[in-house]
This record gives structure tokens, C-alpha cells and sequence, in this order.
């Protein structure tokens, strides 16, 4: 299921960025005493009582205003309203109820959206004062007295929003269905690949970069399996997103990684890897997501001989080092050459990143590589590993129980990562290893 998404808007200046980064717990919006810092929507996963959600931070609503920047930033900000499950309207009590305010809120009783009314810079502790009482007149319910710098009452509202997020759903397809998103920059391809493989013309397909503003799901059923296609609007860098849709396009992308089995990286023959490719690469590696690698518009490339490919490919693993585990292929979505490959490297990717491995078998192997490989020593001691086990997949995580944690270096990590491959191929899919120390009382 998509995680909810809650929208943080308001008037500029009344401290939306700092609840932001309170609420989630770390730096990310810009915080100034300036308004109109935070230009465009910001987002960051949040989590309230078992309860994921997206928060998105928004430019100020100056409701009527000739500035363009502002009125771009209102327009961002109205995107946020739209695509919201429930909204935090933040205000000022310093400044108490201006009519910017009645106009936001104004703006939001008409979106029908739930709102929680946050009344912010309540700094002292105790009874509220008198003011406080002058919020009721926004007409949207009971405010909630909020420091966000201190963090006062922000629980108080994490609870009113936690009332109105929507319910968890059970997923609408089988356990045999495998989701599969589509990403990588503007213009490679990507609602021509989804055309191809649904056998119909379910996206719209420009030659104009950005044509898809939003992540769309199509259901496809054939002799490989079951899947579901998210086709998302190409990430771009974000000194390139300038037109206000764009913005919101990047967090639908990200999201669709996050909800994907399988992440299909696009590349375009003709242009090659670039440094945007490996951004949208390594969000889904930091994800724990199956990836392939799939260079589109193969048919496009001239003078193609019997090494252009080879040659093509070693480039691709040079570039993709961070992600040697990952696969490759060449397709060409406007012919179809190759398409009906890559059902099978998805079936199989998919199962790799659900693989699970015996704790016996690992052991065995565990047992093999360190009679082949000694360990790491320093100052005298050397590293010990009790054993391994799986702790989970999606993706396939290991859990190594050691004598000094500070011993276990990233190289023999790696190491014992490229034996587990090895032994049980896992092409396809990141791989994590959790270190676990024993009490250093007991007899190393």
C-alpha cells in the first residue's frame, strides 16, 4: 500500500520548516527567519505509532499576491493540498489570526481534506494563553498548541493526524503479483516500455520530456506472471525541476520505488549512463529493491557490430561498480526487441530479492570461507564469526554473531557477501549484513 501523504502548508514565516524537521526528526528543510525559504515541496518518510507516512513540507500561501515567486510557491503549495490524505495548516501565535490565515483556512475547508490546526511558538509550558482561544475562528476545529522548537504538543498532534489517516487496505492482487517500477530520468522511454509490454496504449508517449506528471499503475497478466507496472515521471536533477509539477513528480517517483518488488532502471542508449542515472540507481539499492538495468532505444545506435554490446556492458559495470550485483539488458521498447526477455529476469530478480537461505548452509559456507580466507587480526586478536544467519529478505539480510565488531572490516564483509553469491547467486539484489557483537566478557 502508498504510504499517506500529510501536507504541511501556511502562510510564509510561521515555522512550517522547523515542525517539519521536528517531526521527522532531522535537518532537511532550511530554516530561516526569512520568509520564503523553502521554495518547493520537501519530503521525508515519518512515523507515528506503527504508521508510515510521507511528510511534505511546503512553500508559504500568501493567498493574494502579485510575486511571482510566491505565487509559484502557492501553486506548489496547492499541488500539496490536492494530493494529500490529511493536512497540517501551521499558524503563528505571536502574530495571532491574520487574514492570510482566514484565506488559507478558507482554502482548505473547500479542498474537503481533513485538517489539523496547528497554533505554533506556544513556547512556555502550562495553561495556553489567552490569544490561543482566538484560533477557534478559522473554523476548523480544535487548534493544537505546538513549540516547534522546543517539540512541545507535537506528539498531541501526531495523534490528531494519526486520526485521519486513511485505513490500511489489504494489497488488491495476489501474493503471486510482482510490482515493478519503471524509473530514471525524463525522455528515456519509460511509458514506451509500459505501452509495449501491456500490449496497449495505456500511457501517453511524447517526445516532450516530462510528459507523465504522475506514477501510474497498469495490471498485466500473460504466461510469465502477474505484474503491476508503475510508470513514474523521470527524476530529474533538482536544479532542472523547475516547473512546479515537476516537484511533485520526483516525490510520486521515489514513492514508486518504494512500493516496487522490482525497479527497472532505464538508460538511453543514444546518451549513455549519467550521474542523474546513478541517483535514481542508488535510491533504489539504498531501498533494498531488486534492480535491473535496462538500456532502452538499443535500435537507435548505428553501426552496431558483434562487440558493440560487450563493449557497452563492461562501460555499465564500470559505471554501476556500486551495484556489481545487478543485470543488464538491451531492448528496444518502440520495436519490442528483446521486451519479452525481460519477463523472465524480473521473475527471477524478484525471487533472488525474496530468497532466504538456511542458517545450516551458510554455516557450511561460513565454515569454507574463512578456512580459504583467514579472518582479519589486529593488536594480536583476531576477528571470530560464531555464525550467520538470515534475519529477513526484501532484501536478503544477514546477521554475523563475532567476538569485535571494530574487526569485522568492510573487505571481509565483502568478501563473504561475494562467497554468499557465489554459492546462491542472488543476482539482482542488494544484499545487508547486520553485525552482532557477544559480550566481550565471554572467552573470545
Amino acid at each position: 500500500m502508498a504510504k499517506p501523504i500529510v501536507a504541511v502548508v501556511g502562510r510564509p514565516n510561521v515555522g512550517k520548516s522547523t515542525l517539519f524537521n521536528k517531526l521527522v526528526g532531522k535537518r532537511i528543510s532550511i530554516v530561516e527567519d526569512t520568509p520564503g525559504v523553502t521554495r518547493d515541496r520537501i519530503y521525508a518518510e515519518c512515523e507515528w505509532l506503527n504508521r508510515q507516512f510521507m511528510l511534505v513540507d511546503t512553500g508559504g500561501i500568501e493567498p493574494n499576491t502579485d510575486d511571482i515567486l510566491l505565487s509559484q510557491m502557492r501553486r506548489q503549495a496547492e499541488m500539496a493540498i490536492e494530493r494529500a490524505d490529511v493536512i497540517i495548516l501551521v499558524t503563528d501565535i505571536q502574530c495571532g489570526v491574520t487574514a492570510s490565515d482566514q484565506d488559507v483556512a478558507n482554502m482548505l475547508q473547500k479542498s474537503g481534506k481533513p485538517v489539523v490546526l496547528c497554533v505554533n511558538k506556544v513556547d512556555s509550558i502550562g495553561d495556553v494563553p489567552p490569544e490561543f482561544y482566538e484560533f477557534y475562528n478559522l473554523g476548523l476545529g480544535d487548534p493544537i498548541a505546538v513549540s516547534s522548537v522546543h517539540g512541545h504538543g507535537t506528539g498531541d498532534l501526531l495523534e490528531k493526524v494519526f486520526e485521519y489517516l486513511p485505513e490500511e487496505t489489504e494489497e488488491e492482487y495476489g501474493e503471486d503479483l510482482i510490482k515493478v517500477a519503471i524509473i530514471g530520468k525524463p525522455n528515456v522511454g519509460k511509458s514506451s516500455l509500459v505501452n509495449r509490454m501491456s500490449g496497449e496504449e495505456r500511457m501517453i508517449v511524447s517526445d516532450i520530456a516530462g510528459t507523465t506528471r504522475d506514477a501510474v499503475d497498469t495490471y498485466l497478466e500473460n504466461e510469465y506472471g502477474k505484474y503491476v507496472l508503475i510508470d513514474t515521471a523521470g527524476i530529474r536533477r533538482k536544479a532542472r525541476v523547475t516547473e512546479n509539477v515537476e516537484r511533485y513528480s520526483v516525490l510520486r517517483s521515489y514513492m514508486a520505488v518504494d512500493q516496487a518488488d522490482v525497479c527497472l532502471i532505464l538508460i538511453d542508449a543514444t546518451e549513455g549512463f549519467t550521474e542523474q542515472d546513478s541517483k535514481v540507481a542508488g535510491y533504489a539499492h539504498e531501498q533494498g529493491k531488486g534492480c535491473i538495468v535496462v538500456v532502452n532505444k538499443w535500435d537507435a545506435i548505428p553501426d552496431k557490430t558483434d562487440k558493440t554490446m560487450q563493449e557497452f556492458t563492461n562501460k555499465l559495470k564500470v559505471d554501476f561498480s556500486f551495484m556489481s550485483y545487478v543485470p543488464f539488458i538491451f531492448i528496444s521498447a518502440l520495436t519490442g526487441q528483446r521486451v519479452n526477455k525481460l519477463y523472465e529476469m524480473i521473475n527471477g530478480v524478484a525471487a533472488q530479492n525474496a530468497m532466504r537461505v538456511s542458517t545450516g548452509a551458510l554455516n557450511d559456507l561460513l565454515a569454507n570461507a574463512t578456512a580459504r580466507v583467514q579472518p582479519p587480526s589486529d593488536k594480536g586478536r583476531r576477528l571470530k564469526i560464531y555464525y550467520i544467519t538470515q534475519a529477513s529478505t526484501k532484501p536478503p539480510t544477514f546477521v554475523a554473531f563475532v567476538n569485535r565488531k571494530e574487526l569485522f572490516h568492510y573487505s571481509y564483509q565483502r568478501y563473504l557477501e561475494n562467497q554468499i553469491r557465489d554459492t546462491f547467486g542472488l543476482t539482482g539484489t542488494p544484499v545487508r549484513f547486520l553485525i552482532r557483537e557477544r559480550d566481550r566478557n565471554d572467552t573470545d
